[in-house]
């Protein structure tokens, strides 16, 4: 029988301090806001600065594209990779379909074999089920039940016709970060292109693609405070891609249309606010989470945290509540915006198949909530989300 959820809001009896602003966002994996900062850089080229990047027979020409050419070097200075080896895009979802694609296609004569693992995101996912329709072979790798992969079965799997290895750098509904340098180190021992999506990552944990031994990373400037509708793809000299978007030539031929000037300006400025501010603002945001994690499991019982604890993004933080939905709960803590880790379909709700990777029960995996903290949440909002999210619990469990 259904919850009457309604009831239990009007019960709420949670405070709220005279300073907090209600709704709070905790769903910070979905999204992140704009940085001011990034904002107040984006606008003079929505306005004043309007020019063509591709125009070079004027001024305003020009101060587009020394915009973007700054941009540029201000998101390889994160990445630690070289400015000329950035393609801007639409965002991480095109970046995953260039790589993926343009790599396979590129590379079809020397083999048809794509190695990534089943808790990718589904732009990674979806691009090798659309390339399995084309004739390549697709291993797709299991995780542990702490979501990380196994090494030993990436070794495995890569055989004589093995062209790409795609696995992300950090999860998008668990958090959890994949070892990049031991995968990086054994692609570039067996001369195989590895590519990861670091969406969820940049800005967030440490990225070297040199040191990392990547070949192509796909990032995204609104999971990091930038603006949405613009991303990079990093693709290291000497890989081939074969565009997925003719037109024009530009981005070195790799990636056709007129660049979205202001987007990436705000891409630029987010990455360099990312790279001062990283250190400090992680190990802050870590310890909200811990704070939340601690609050939570201090008075509730059978409350799982779901992957690595220890592998994980500072600000991710996805559990499992037994005997109450997901679904429901975060409807009764309506003022606090979060995530389920249960994706709706057409008629009903299937549990997420990252959770179900794990070995989770489809009853746990439906009772599961993402916490994603970030840049602009306070102690105080931590406060009241734990004290709600504890409060509705058991009363959900009561009306049980």
């Amino acid at each position: 029988m259904a919850v009457d959820v309604t009831r239990l809001v009007e019960k709420q009896e949670t405070r709220v301090p005279a300073n907090l602003k209600l709704p709070i966002y905790l769903d910070n994996h979905s999204t992140t806001p704009v940085d001011p900062r990034v904002l107040e850089e984006m606008l003079p080229y929505l306005s004043d600065r309007f020019g063509n990047a591709a125009s070079r027979s004027h001024s305003f020409g020009w101060i587009a594209d020394e915009a973007v050419e700054t941009a540029r070097a201000r998101v390889a200075t994160l990445i630690g990779s070289p400015s000329g080896e950035l393609v801007f895009t639409s965002g991480a979802t095109e970046s995953d379909n260039l790589a993926i694609k343009g790599a396979a296609e590129a590379y079809r004569g020397k083999g048809n074999h794509i190695i990534t693992a089943v808790t990718e995101h589904k732009a990674v996912l979806d691009s090798c089920k659309r390339l399995e329709k084309y004739g390549y072979r697709v291993t797709y790798l299991p995780v542990r039940s702490n979501g990380l992969l196994d090494l030993i079965d990436l070794e495995r799997a890569i055989d004589s016709k093995t062209i790409l290895v795609t696995i992300m750098a950090a999860n998008n509904e668990i958090g959890v970060l994949q070892p990049i340098d031991e995968i990086g180190k054994l692609c570039r021992e067996r001369g195989i292109i590895f590519h990861s999506d670091a969406a969820q990552a940049l800005g967030k944990t440490p990225i070297d693609v040199v040191r990392q031994n990547v070949d192509l990373l796909s990032m995204s400037a609104h999971k990091a405070y930038g603006p949405k509708g613009v991303g990079a793809l990093y693709a290291r000299q000497g890989i081939q891609l074969s565009p997925t978007i003719d037109g024009g030539g530009h981005e070195h031929g790799m990636r056709s249309g007129t660049l979205n000037v202001p987007g990436i300006v705000g891409l630029g400025k987010a990455c360099e606010i990312s790279r001062e501010e990283m250190p400090h603002e992680s190990c802050r945001i870590a310890g909200l989470r811990n704070r939340l994690h601690d609050n939570i499991k201090s008075s509730l019982d059978e409350v799982y945290v779901n992957g690595s604890m220890e592998q994980r993004l500072p600000g991710n933080l996805n559990m499992s509540f037994a005997g109450v939905d997901g679904e429901e709960l975060m409807t009764a803590i309506d003022d606090v915006a979060v995530s389920s880790g249960a994706a709706c379909t057409s008629a009903h709700i299937e549990p997420s198949y990252v959770l179900k990777a794990l070995g989770i029960s489809d009853e746990l995996a439906q009772s599961s909530i993402r916490f994603g903290i970030g840049r602009f949440n306070t102690q105080a909002e931590i406060d009241y989300v734990a004290a709600k999210v504890i409060h509705t619990v058991q009363q959900l469990r009561e009306l049980r």
